[in-house]
């Protein structure tokens, strides 16, 4: 699959903006803050509604409007696809496919994408709920029903957590907390269900990784991945056990121990979570842990290795989603990556994306790319797509 036509309305900083994309590498280019960025993070919304830079949507609609609207034309053989949505500031966002309205949620069933940014170094130095988003995108890339058991995991572990401190402030017992096991049912089977998939998901990633990222660096790197579980933590500590994926399973975790464990957990935190009214474990505390060379990445990789690290999940996830997928290849963006990696990381770094159906590129500097990524281009100035004459 690839884009073969991207239009904007009063999305950031463009009015209106109409591009043609080809197969294969569209390089877009333009000082900095011009608007490069601002195309593929559209890109990238539609296939997991968020955007890679900010939080909400408010800042992806442009100042004085109150809607922004992206349009894209996907072709998969002869098949097209026109995915739109309309990002609403008072309003729900709307969302149509050729034509006819769907809910927002189903766009990444018609459009996948693998981004890479600055932003993503966040991925080993940053904290843990960035490498859980991470997963659950691409678990949602993969499987689209995940997405509503995501969304109802938050929302039971909201209302626990609301039980909680209403029982700490009545100064209710654990034992006399009845209402409690409600919920925990619910928690532990949609929880379960995350934790197992995440498992399984890191499985596949692993190999991924490790060939990634020899391929970016040239040289021969231990990079693995493992989950550590906060279910397996003692009473409500931050310690947890580490799972090292099993290649020869199709999932590091069992569902039905999964779900024990987690029960269990949920019985010896109980009085913790009373006194701190919070839940102690879950997907929501589990934590992906990246280690290169057989130390954790996050604290002993230098900045080249952390750049290498993050580059190498975002790889990893095209070839997982690439293997399975039955529309072809997942859009593979790299916004502002070659300026970071010297000449031979960036001749690397093309040859392992050069077979991908299609890679938008964004670069300030046009020699920072190399020549055989740079087929077309697209010139940016200003949030305007420049005519060839200018």
């Amino acid at each position: 699959m690839f884009v073969s036509r991207l239009s904007l309305t009063d999305f950031r900083n463009y009015e209106r903006a109409d591009v043609e994309l080809q197969p294969g590498p569209d390089l877009f280019v333009g000082s900095n803050g011009q608007g490069k960025t601002n195309l593929v993070e559209a890109l990238g919304y539609l296939s997991t509604l968020g955007s890679h830079r900010v939080s909400t949507d408010q800042a992806l609609i442009r100042q004085g409007t109150d809607a922004a609207i992206v349009r894209a034309l996907l072709q998969h053989g002869e098949r097209q696809v026109l995915v739109e949505l309309q990002l609403n500031r008072s309003s729900p966002n709307r969302a149509q496919v050729n034509r006819s309205q769907v809910k927002p949620r189903e766009l990444p069933r018609y459009f996948s994408s693998v981004l890479f940014a600055p932003e993503d170094l966040a991925l080993v130095r940053g904290d843990p709920s960035g490498r859980r988003r991470f997963l659950d995108e691409l678990l949602v890339l993969r499987s689209p029903r995940l997405s509503g058991v995501l969304a109802d995991y938050e929302r039971v572990l909201r209302q626990r957590n609301t039980l909680l401190k209403s029982a700490r402030a009545a100064g209710v017992k654990g034992n006399q907390l009845g209402t409690l096991d409600i919920w925990d049912e619910r928690l532990v089977s949609l929880g379960a269900e995350v934790m197992v998939a995440r498992s399984a998901l890191v499985t596949e990633l692993t190999p991924e990784v490790t060939k990634a990222y020899t391929t970016i660096a040239g040289e021969q790197h231990d990079a693995a991945l493992a989950m550590r579980l906060s279910m397996f933590g003692g009473d409500g500590d931050d310690d947890a056990v580490e799972v090292e994926p099993d290649a020869e399973r199709s999932g590091a975790l069992d569902v039905e121990e999964t779900a024990q464990a987690f029960k269990a957990a949920l019985e010896r935190n109980r009085r913790s979570e009373l006194e701190r009214a919070v839940t102690l474990a879950g997907p929501h505390r589990d934590d992906l842990v990246l280690r290169l060379n057989g130390m954790p990445a996050r604290g002993y990789a230098s900045h080249g290795e952390s750049w290498s690290f993050a580059l190498s999940l975002k790889l990893a996830s095209a070839e997982v989603l690439r293997r399975e997928s039955s529309t072809g290849d997942p859009v593979l963006i790299l916004d502002d990556v070659f300026a970071e990696l010297d000449e031979s990381r960036r001749e690397r770094l093309a040859d392992a994306v050069a077979d991908y159906e299609q890679v938008l590129i964004t670069a300030a500097v046009f020699d920072d790319v190399p020549d055989r990524l740079a087929a077309h281009v697209v010139r940016i100035r200003g949030g305007r797509i420049l005519e060839a004459e200018e």
